[in-house]
Parts: C-alpha cells; sequence; structure tokens
C-alpha cells in the first residue's frame, strides 16, 4: 500500500507492507488524517525526543535513521476484523476514531510515532478495537479527524479546573491553543484572553470565541489583570493581609476562628488567571511566570524539544502553580468526539486545508507559516502537491 515515509527528516511517498489485524484490532482504511504540531517538530528532533522519552519508559520513539509512517490524527473505516468478540462488536465498513496506541509483539506502541506501529499518513492503519470509538451519525470525517487534537485540549483544561468565573489566558494560537479556546468557551468559562503576534491565527482564536485577542508585541494579555482583581505586585497580598487582620482583630471573637470559616468557604483565596502556555518555545514558561499575576495557575501544553531554563525563585515569590500535560484519557477522547458530533465544540474555522499523499511533504513546510494554514488533512484519494481548501 502507499504510505508517506519520514526518515532522515525526509519525507517521501513509499510503498509499504499492508498491516493485517491481530486479535483485538481492527484494520482501517484510512479517510483522513491530521498533520499535528508535533510531527512537524518530531521530523526534525526525533533523537533528541526519544532520548528524552527512553529515560521515562518507553523505547521504540521514532529514531531520525528509521523508516516511519507517521501521522496519529486519523478517522477512517473499518475494513477488516481481526479476531476476538471485541474486534467484532464494531462493523465492516463503519467510521470509527481510535486512540493512537497499538499493540505489537505484546508491547504498546505509538501509533504514528514509532517504526513499530505505522500511522495515518497511509492507505490504511491498525488499531485497537478497544479504543476504536464509532463515529456519531451527521458527524462531518473531516471533523472526526480532530478528535485527537481536540481530546489534547479536553485533558488540559481539565487539568485547569477553571470555573466558568475564572480569567483564562492562552498564550499561543496555535492549533492546540486554538482548541483550547474553544473547549473554555464550550464550558461557559466567560473570560476568554488569546495571544499572538500572527493576525491570522488571532483571526481564527476570535472565530473560536476568545473574548479579548492581543498581539504580545504591542499589549501584554496580562495587561487587564488588575481590572479583574488579580495581583500585580507582591505588596498587594501584603496590604490585603494586613487590612483583613485588622478588621479581624476588631471582632469579639477569635480572629483566628473566623479566619477558619472563611477559608472553609473559599474566601479567603486570591484571584488568580489559568494560564495555558501553548507555544512550547524555550523562554516561553518562564515569560509566563513573570509577566503573569501572583497566584496564577500556568498549564504548560506546549511540547518545548530543547533544554529550558525557568527561575524558580520567581514562581516561589509569586506562588505559581505549574502543570504540565500530556495526551488524555479514553474518556476524554470520548467525550471529545461527541462534543463534535453534538456541535457543544465547532472546530471547523480550524479546518484550513487538504492534501494528498505527494504533498505531504509541501504541507509540511506550509505550515511553518503561521498566516496560511492551522490544520492540513492528508487525504489519500486525493492526487497531485498541492494543499488544497478544506471545503
Amino acid at each position: 500500500m502507499k504510505a508517506v515515509v519520514c526518515q532522515e527528516r525526509e519525507l517521501a511517498v513509499h510503498e509499504v507492507p499492508e498491516p493485517r489485524p491481530g486479535e483485538g484490532q481492527l484494520l482501517l482504511d484510512v479517510v483522513r488524517c491530521g498533520i499535528c504540531g508535533s510531527d512537524l517538530h518530531t521530523r526534525h528532533h526525533a533523537d533528541a525526543v526519544a532520548d528524552l522519552v527512553t529515560e521515562v519508559g518507553y523505547d521504540d520513539y521514532m529514531r531520525t535513521d528509521q523508516q516511519v509512517v507517521m501521522g496519529h490524527e486519523f478517522v477512517g473505516t473499518v475494513a477488516e476484523q481481526g479476531k476476538g468478540r471485541l474486534a467484532r462488536r464494531i462493523d465492516v465498513g463503519t467510521p470509527v476514531v481510535a486512540l493512537p496506541l497499538v499493540r505489537v509483539d505484546g508491547q504498546v506502541q505509538a501509533t504514528g510515532l514509532s517504526a513499530k506501529a505505522p500511522g495515518g499518513y497511509a492507505e490504511q492503519v491498525l488499531v485497537e478495537a478497544a479504543f476504536a470509538m464509532p463515529v456519531p451519525d451527521g458527524l462531518d470525517l473531516d471533523l472526526a479527524a480532530l478528535t485527537e487534537p481536540l481530546a489534547v485540549a479536553w485533558h488540559a483544561v481539565n487539568r485547569g479546573e477553571v470555573a466558568k468565573g475564572d480569567v483564562a489566558v492562552v498564550v499561543g494560537c496555535g492549533p492546540v491553543g486554538l482548541a483550547v479556546i474553544a473547549v473554555l468557551k464550550a464550558r461557559g468559562v466567560r473570560t476568554v484572553i488569546a495571544s499572538d503576534p500572527s493576525a491570522g491565527r488571532r483571526a481564527l482564536a476570535t472565530a473560536l470565541g476568545a473574548d479579548t485577542v492581543v498581539d504580545p508585541r504591542e499589549e501584554s494579555p496580562f495587561a487587564s489583570a488588575g481590572d479583574h482583581g488579580h495581583y500585580t505586585e507582591l505588596t498587594g497580598p501584603f496590604r490585603a493581609g494586613l487590612a483583613a487582620m485588622s478588621g479581624l482583630r476588631r471582632l469579639p471573637t477569635p480572629w483566628q476562628h473566623t479566619w477558619r470559616l472563611l477559608d472553609r468557604v473559599g474566601a479567603t483565596a486570591p484571584k488568580r488567571p489559568v494560564v495555558f502556555e501553548c507555544v512550547g518555545n524555550p523562554g516561553m514558561i518562564d515569560q509566563v511566570m513573570s509577566a503573569a499575576p501572583l497566584y496564577s495557575r500556568v498549564v504548560v501544553v506546549g511540547v518545548c524539544m530543547g533544554d529550558d531554563t525557568i527561575r524558580p525563585s520567581m514562581g516561589i515569590n509569586k506562588e505559581t502553580d505549574l502543570r504540565f500535560v500530556f495526551g488524555y484519557t479514553p474518556l476524554e477522547f470520548h467525550d471529545s468526539l461527541h462534543a463534535l458530533a453534538g456541535e457543544r465544540v465547532d472546530l471547523a474555522p480550524l479546518l484550513t486545508g487538504r492534501v494528498g499523499f505527494d504533498g505531504v511533504a509541501g504541507a509540511f513546510d506550509v505550515l511553518a507559516d503561521p498566516e496560511q494554514h492551522a490544520k492540513i488533512l492528508v487525504d489519500p484519494v486525493l492526487e497531485g502537491t498541492e494543499v488544497k481548501p478544506a471545503r
């Protein structure tokens, strides 16, 4: 079968062996596969990522010298069922999406990010039936292909524990940052501030529901922090603490009892924004920690591929809550799929292009320019090298 193979940072169309489903597996005819930002980075930094992931206990991440079929944001129709009752539960011809993890020789491999688990830049791809989910009737398959990146954003927002009354700040409006914006608005978060130097991405942020959009070269996304009741200087909580104690000391009851009661109802917790760092460039985490208000919860979504430096004393003095996110759970994947199907999340503005196998290498280059495209889908039946409009 035909597939796009990555080796030595080059992408080319090859004939590769046709996959065969094992027990509990399904073979899909790929309908669409999204080009992910992690694919763009991994193409050039695979060895460094593989070294790091090996330290965490996964030894089979793709390396530069290997032939790898990438692609982990796919939707397809069931072409063949493997053995076992689990695989037989989804009929041949059913359109499905699936978590990009598959068993190979008894080990779980990352589909599209390991030489042992070819991905969706191909005519066919293997998935685990346990991870496969039928696409609800009526959901456009182009949109279904966005289930995986939406699940990443869904998990990030869950990790952020954002309440409707919180201010959410999204720094970086690439595909994942844009999906975070869409999820925040679907959850009813009233104030979402988005920041990106690209005019095209700022326009997409607005289309996906951001309430305020700023160019960070001209205005800080935290410029209105004081208006939202966030502390921007260390002396702020000092003054508030002194004022609180002065008032409590005047009460007839012991002040500490009143303070404990206020603690229980959350009245003593300082207001803070939840910040989603979706850029992933070296220095961004420290920049956000420095610029964000005191007590900010910073959720690191962007993947920095190199070494980075932060100033722990900055985080200590501002009592910054720093959280990192990775992937998603099967439930978050399911909920993302059904949020798309129920139109609770509309990611249609994110879809900007389609390309056939012969055009994948060019699409990788085009995606380096944020003004041209956001999400390009690989369409196995599309001919030519041109990136065509998504619709």
